[in-house]
């Protein structure tokens, strides 16, 4: 038990220091200063059957108040079976590149890689075809870098059950998705704003493409099907250590579709756990080890109970502790994401997401799982 307790504390000391931190950051609004810098952006997009969610990207990319000048917006398609590339040419002043590599094992990073080579402006802006971004999203990008003069940015990212439906009616597992997933853009944008480890989500974020080439782009990283947002990040940082940050701004936030079943979810989660052996950037891993020992202590526990049902009382207990450590730090990310109303099921879902952070870490681990149709290794 002593071991259980010295995790707890390492953990609690951790989730205090990403809820400090996530305070201590500042809003983002525009600066308006007599002198703006005008930036030019390419915004990648890989796309593969993706033809039922294309195209309200690509309107809400074609409303932005940027002038259309300052942007070009470029999808890749890769390999899609469906109508998506139909789709994108029916837009006007929209690149579409097919995809002709094959046999590959990342597909995702080869399209970003095939956009970059197309794109014609100084800046990188990334996002996924299964998006949308709000208006005032490229403009918001281009005052940051006005005042910054970043590398890599980092932006927020929202899960929304339907990108154009009435968000309010959630089933339970798109509750569950959008509390873990507000957790994990909690952490990004504190460790990123600390500069305690890197982190970052591949549907809102940005690079110099100047950068891109000075770290060889995804050389190194370009066998690993996962990866093209934090690994590339990694290397960036490495060359840039104070030129990576985190845009916190409501405008910015870039909506996604959750999972929609269970299945989906776990292979989006064992996907992210894949890259994590990875990491060069020894910060997060042992972030990551210390956050999957502890949760791993619960199942310790559940044994230990089996065979002594007094240690039942130490696992509720524990779990009352973890709840009441995060809260603070939970409640203060929903109200910048306008999730408060799912604050409710919080302590309910702890079980949940103690298995599946288990489940999870061990299966990336294995680095095998199913993405777009493919069977990945």
């Amino acid at each position: 038990m002593v071991i259980i307790s010295g995790l707890f504390i390492f953990y609690a000391v951790i989730i205090i220091f990403y809820n400090r931190s996530w305070k201590a950051m500042p809003d983002f609004h525009i600066t308006k200063t007599i002198l703006q810098k005008e930036i030019k952006f390419s915004v990648i997009i890989p796309a593969r059957n993706e033809d039922k969610n294309i195209g309200l990207l690509l309107n809400s990319l074609q409303n932005q108040t940027y002038p259309k000048e300052l942007f070009e917006i470029i999808v890749v398609d890769d390999h899609s079976t469906d109508n998506t590339a139909q789709i994108v040419k029916t837009f006007s002043d929209i690149k579409c590149i097919s995809l002709k590599d094959d046999q590959i094992n990342s597909y995702k990073k080869k399209a970003i890689e095939t956009g970059i080579a197309a794109a014609q402006n100084e800046w990188i802006v990334c996002t996924d075809a299964d998006c949308v971004t709000p208006i005032n999203w490229l403009i918001i990008y281009s005052s940051f870098i006005n005042k910054y003069h970043p590398s890599f940015i980092a932006a927020p990212v929202k899960l929304v059950s339907s990108l154009e439906a009435d968000h309010s009616k959630l089933n339970i597992l798109q509750i569950f998705q959008s509390l873990d997933f507000i957790t994990l853009q909690g952490i990004t944008g504190a460790s990123v704003f600390k500069k305690a480890h890197n982190m970052c989500n591949g549907a809102n974020l940005a690079y110099r493409k100047e950068a891109f080439y000075e770290v060889g782009g995804f050389k190194g990283i370009d066998d690993i099907a996962s990866g093209d947002d934090m690994l590339l990040m990694y290397k960036i940082w490495k060359k840039y250590p104070d030129g990576v940050h985190y845009l916190k701004s409501k405008e910015v936030i870039v909506e996604t579709l959750s999972a929609d079943n269970w299945k989906a979810f776990f292979n989006q989660r064992i996907r992210w756990a894949s890259k994590a052996k990875y990491y060069e950037d020894k910060r997060i891993f042992s972030v990551l080890l210390l956050v999957y020992l502890f949760n791993f202590s619960f199942f310790i526990l559940l044994i230990i109970t089996v065979f002594n049902i007094k240690y039942l009382y130490l696992l509720l207990v524990f779990w009352i502790l973890k709840t009441v450590i995060e809260c603070p730090f939970i409640s203060n990310v929903s109200r910048f994401f306008n999730k408060q109303n799912l604050l409710k099921y919080f302590f309910l879902f702890q079980p949940l997401h103690i298995s599946y952070t288990i489940i999870a870490g061990f299966m990336g681990s294995l680095g095998k799982y199913e993405w777009k149709g493919r069977r990945v290794r």
